[in-house]
């Protein structure tokens, strides 16, 4: 069990990464929504107390909430409603902890009263979910400082027994392992690079690609059940000069090879 309970009853549950960079430049990536959106979902940022903060999951799944304090380029305090409606309100803080070497110490916090363990489960999957992004945001910061980015991701639903081969099958990366050189088959969208990334924990499925096709960057796959279903997501963060044509050239194929294959219901 990874959640905390304090003396005040507030819960809380803490993930951490160790990332290379000066404080100023990860804070940038961790506190700006250009730099957040370069690892983990299109996201707005206003830099400031009382700043709203706005992160896109998909049609339907904007998350917002509210900045309680601000104190570049060490921390960070976003006040929410929580994951849901009938979730209790959540402060999340973010801190960058400077660490000899050159490499910075990030760490995110979600705090949250409750009065009994109906929330720790999903709590979990959100810890889950950050050990997964701050893999890309290290790779991001280690591959790739600096450099500008653009990005793109697409989305569906499919069955919970043959969606993920269906997907992960003309993409070359059916049982392919970490170092393993992957190409896509020819009639699939273009993906090719070397898996950097393999994580089937918690009933989820993520494989991450440093890619060389369709752009330099960084390709997340990830697949978890959803309502009797699979849903799956595939997001490209690309980078340097050229990223924001790869993703001109690259999104329209995958946006309709994904909702031809995974079209979503609902």
């Amino acid at each position: 069990m990874s959640i905390r309970v304090g003396e005040d009853g507030r819960r809380s549950v803490q993930v951490e990464v160790e990332v290379p960079g000066s404080p100023e430049s990860v804070w940038e990536a961790v506190a700006t929504g250009p730099g957040v959106s370069s690892w983990f979902v299109p996201t707005r940022i206003e830099e400031r107390v009382g700043g709203s903060i706005a992160a896109d999951f998909g049609p339907g799944m904007e998350s917002t909430s509210t900045v309680a304090r601000w104190d570049p380029p060490r921390s960070f305090v976003a006040e929410g409603s929580g994951m849901s409606p009938e979730a209790p309100p959540m402060a999340t803080e973010w801190i960058v902890e400077a660490k000899s070497g050159g490499t910075c110490v990030v760490r995110v916090v979600h705090r949250w009263f409750a009065s009994t363990d109906e929330w720790d489960d999903q709590f979990e999957m959100v810890e889950q979910g950050w050990n997964g992004f701050f893999k890309i945001l290290r790779l991001k910061l280690e591959r790739f400082p600096g450099q500008p980015g653009a990005a793109f991701d697409v989305a569906g639903m499919g069955d919970v027994g043959e969606a993920w081969p269906a997907l992960t099958g003309p993409l070359g990366l059916t049982d392919a392992a970490v170092g393993a050189e992957v190409r896509a088959e020819a009639g699939a969208p273009a993906l090719a690079g070397r898996v950097e990334i393999v994580d089937d924990g918690g009933g989820e499925r993520r494989r991450v690609v440093l890619t060389a096709e369709p752009g330099t960057g960084v390709a997340h796959l990830f697949a978890m059940p959803m309502g009797g279903s699979l849903y799956l997501s595939v997001r490209f963060y690309l980078f340097g000069e050229a990223a924001a044509f790869a993703v001109a050239q690259a999104e329209p194929g995958w946006k309709g090879w994904f909702a031809e294959r995974f079209p979503m219901v609902g």
